[in-house]
């Protein structure tokens, strides 16, 4: 076992520093989340993805105006 050890310490290091560095972005994340931080930027008017942003409310508006007009079209 120790030859073992001895033979992959390298490899043994390695993912363990990927692992770590995974686990605090991870760890960002979730704080920034909890914090209320997103990547959204709040400026409705210059997003691509306006309608898909609902999680900030502030495109409350226009994912109602979107559904309004889906269901427009089923009709």
């Amino acid at each position: 076992m120790l030859a073992w050890l001895s033979a992959n310490l390298i490899n043994i290091v390695l993912i363990a520093v990927i692992v770590l560095i995974v686990g605090l972005l991870i760890r960002g994340m979730v704080r920034g989340r909890k914090a209320g931080n997103s990547s959204c930027g709040g400026s409705c008017a210059s997003c691509g993805a306006c309608c898909g942003c609902a999680a900030s409310g502030k495109c409350g508006a226009a994912n109602a105006a979107n559904a309004l007009k889906e269901e427009k079209k089923k009709l």
